[in-house]
């Protein structure tokens, strides 16, 4: 359905009520004065990221878990698999073996029902007039003529004897059939058990030779490190002594004059090589570092003497300074006492209008209906 089929006054409600709910999302929007500012709650934030991380590190301990535990039960499950196939194939096989031996077509009771060589073994029918299976329809012999009922009902006896001893056997045969398959389902367990005991220790002895020859190879690798460690640290004292050697020999600590000679004259020398200088020049260096002394002193004394000066007037200025401080005070403590005069003659006008306008003017005092109307649109 369009727009323009729905009635005017459904329109106009959805249309009204639209603009309501978002009028109320925006007056959350603005008068929270926390989202307005901060944006966002950087803390809640904090928190949830926090939360996510611990989550998926306790999912994937979990994930892993199960993981783990999968695999185990799949490794239990394909032995259990393995182990009912062989025990349904032991057992169909026995099965059979019974159904070929035990259970031919031959030895069913129904055989002559379905015999394909019934009719060649099949008598004749009439033999004699005493011939058990003439029938009564036949009227060839009477119920009151059965003259071999005594020989029929030992036949009978002996033929349900035959049968009972038979099913007897039957059922003594079919029990040890069944403690046999039994036995054999419990060796067969037994020997799929003892093999995940032993793949299981295997791989245990596999894992420990794996272990070890890690660690093997690990310990020899350290002892690698540390020997290569310890040729490296005694080829560099090596080093480091016949770097000092040459150096305690050298030109440059034995202080020879010969290797500050510069080639462009005896009167010029190298700087980077010069070691020291002649008598004459030392006494006069020591000449003028005596008369650097006596300067030294002299600017120390006239240094003391403005000292002096200074002291005397920064004592001159602090007593002065005294003195406005005090005379700064006693000013201040005049216009503190006129202005809490001034301040509690306000007090009192200041009370008395207050008193005015809430007894003279102020009479119709508003409501909180009157505040509620205000701010309550986001516009």
């Amino acid at each position: 359905m369009y727009k323009l089929d729905l009635p005017k006054d459904l329109a106009m409600a959805a249309t009204l009520e639209m603009r309501r709910n978002r009028e109320i999302e925006r007056q959350n929007r603005i008068f929270n004065s926390k989202v307005r500012i901060i944006g966002v709650d950087k803390e809640a934030l904090d928190y949830q990221v926090k939360e996510r991380k611990i989550k998926e590190e306790t999912d994937a301990h979990v994930h892993e878990a199960y993981a783990k535990d999968l695999i185990r039960n799949e490794k239990i499950a394909c032995l259990l698999d393995e182990r009912q196939k062989n025990d349904s194939r032991a057992l169909n096989k026995a099965v059979e073996e019974f159904r070929q031996c035990f259970q031919k077509p031959e030895s069913r009771r129904e055989f002559h029902l379905n015999d394909p060589g019934m009719l060649k073994k099949d008598l004749p029918a009439r033999i004699s007039d005493h011939d058990p299976r003439l029938s009564v329809s036949g009227v060839q012999k009477l119920v009151g003529e059965d003259l071999n009922q005594q020989e029929r009902h030992r036949m009978q006896q002996e033929q349900l004897r035959e049968w009972s001893l038979q099913q007897q056997e039957e059922l003594h045969r079919a029990r040890e059939e069944h403690t046999c398959a039994e036995e054999l389902y419990n060796k067969r367990r037994v020997e799929l058990d003892n093999r995940a005991v032993e793949l299981q220790k295997i791989e245990e002895e596999t894992r420990r030779a794996v272990t070890l020859a890690t660690k093997d190879f690990n310990l020899a690798k350290a002892a690698e490190t540390r020997e290569k460690q310890k040729l490296e640290k005694q080829q560099e004292e090596e080093d480091n002594l016949v770097e000092m050697s040459n150096l305690i020999q050298g030109d440059l600590l034995s202080e020879n004059p010969d290797q500050a000679v510069s080639v462009f004259g005896p009167h010029r020398v190298v700087p980077d090589r010069w070691k020291g200088m002649r008598p004459e020049q030392l006494k006069e260096i020591t000449h003028f570092q005596q008369q650097q002394v006596q300067e030294n002193m002299r600017s120390k004394e006239r240094e003391q003497l403005c000292d002096l000066e200074w002291e005397q007037q920064r004592m001159d200025s602090a007593r002065k300074a005294l003195l406005l401080e005090r005379q700064q005070a006693r000013l201040e403590r005049e216009l503190r006492r006129a202005l809490d005069n001034t301040n509690k003659q306000l007090s009192e006008a200041h009370r008395a209008q207050k008193q005015y306008l809430e007894k003279e003017v102020f009479t119709n005092i508003p409501e909180d209906g009157y505040f509620a109307q205000f701010n309550t649109t986001s516009r």
